[in-house]
């Protein structure tokens, strides 16, 4: 049985979701939006894991979950939670639920995309640099400070700059402009990274388990995931990155504990080949969205196991027509 954790409309999950009834694995969702009629229990005793969760009313053992997919929001954003001061019951009773959820797939002895424990080095975008390189990955000569001169140095030497975010919050890319340069003094307050800018195209290469999926993005924006919000066109399309850079993706994602990953390279006109980030919870969607690559398929696999290729391969055949979708396997919370 498959447990599925997040926002059941977000396009990540509910893709993931339709692949797993698809292939017939009984799933179950979590939504976090059901907090209040949502309960988990579960203990450590003698080196064995017990315990329950109960979510529509219904309770299921842990030990029945073979794989989980988690793809969890900040449960403090939750909008049912909108009008709650910080410290009320609701909300300390939401932040407990899900500290124990993220306690018990850190540990479950089940196939979780991803655990959180590994999914700490893009908390810090200059500590996982360090591990890309490793790998291969050229990454771009960087800038963390909050000193004015420093920084008017940096773009002086590198010309086209960027700024982002150091941290694992999303942030959009942005040119450092001579406007930004004659406030840079307004740096002495808050830290900021800045990285040379990289000619070239964007590939993102989402692994899964062995499988790689790479997306070619051709966009004008320095940020093409906003090209949008400016009138512009990002075009997307599969890629063949050949088996060597595929097979250094793989690596670099094993090497972070990732199974599932987003992976952003840059390939220069020159043929070099940049990478900026390695993202584990990647809104991979947008890109299959755009190009019918089957990433959501290879993720409820991967879930599934040794069972999916056999269940992939009869779904082909048409024998599943009538699978047993998701369903209710244990008994009713009372």
């Amino acid at each position: 049985m498959i447990l599925v954790c997040g926002i059941p409309t977000e396009p990540p999950v509910a893709r993931v979701v339709d692949q797993l009834e698809d292939l017939g694995a009984p799933t179950v969702v979590f939504n976090q939006r059901q907090f209040e009629t949502s309960r988990l229990v579960w203990a450590v005793a003698g080196g064995r894991i017990t315990g329950w969760l109960c979510v529509s009313g219904h309770r299921y053992e842990l030990e029945a979950f073979t794989g989980v997919y988690a793809r969890l929001m900040d449960d403090r954003l939750l909008p049912e939670l909108d009008d709650d001061p910080a410290d009320s019951p609701r909300r300390r009773r939401c932040r407990r639920l899900h500290d124990q959820l993220v306690a018990w797939m850190d540990v479950a002895d089940a196939r979780v995309v991803n655990r959180v424990r590994v999914m700490g080095s893009n908390g810090s975008k200059p500590y996982q640099a360090q591990l890309i390189a490793r790998h291969g990955f050229r990454v771009p000569a960087t800038l963390i400070c909050n000193d004015a001169a420093q920084v008017r140095d940096f773009c002086s030497r590198h010309g086209r700059v960027v700024y982002k975010s150091i941290s694992g919050v999303r942030s959009i890319v942005t040119d450092v402009t001579a406007d930004d340069l004659e406030r840079a003094d307004a740096l002495g307050a808050c830290p900021v990274q800045f990285q040379e800018h990289v000619a070239g195209f964007d590939v993102r290469v989402h692994t899964i388990g062995d499988e790689v999926f790479a997306t070619r993005i051709d966009s004008p924006d320095t940020d093409y995931r906003y090209a949008s919000q400016r009138g512009h066109d990002a075009l997307l399309r599969a890629y063949d990155i050949g088996d060597d850079l595929a097979g250094r993706c793989r690596r670099l994602a094993a090497d972070l504990g990732l199974a599932f990953a987003g992976i952003d390279l840059r390939f220069t006109p020159d043929g070099d080949t940049f990478c900026f980030e390695v993202n584990p919870s990647p809104a991979y969607s947008y890109y299959e969205a755009h190009t019918g690559q089957p990433i959501a398929r290879a993720v409820a696999r991967h879930l599934m196991g040794a069972e999916s290729r056999a269940a992939d391969q009869a779904v082909g055949r048409g024998t599943l027509a009538s699978a047993v979708k998701a369903r209710n396997v244990s008994d009713s919370w009372r």
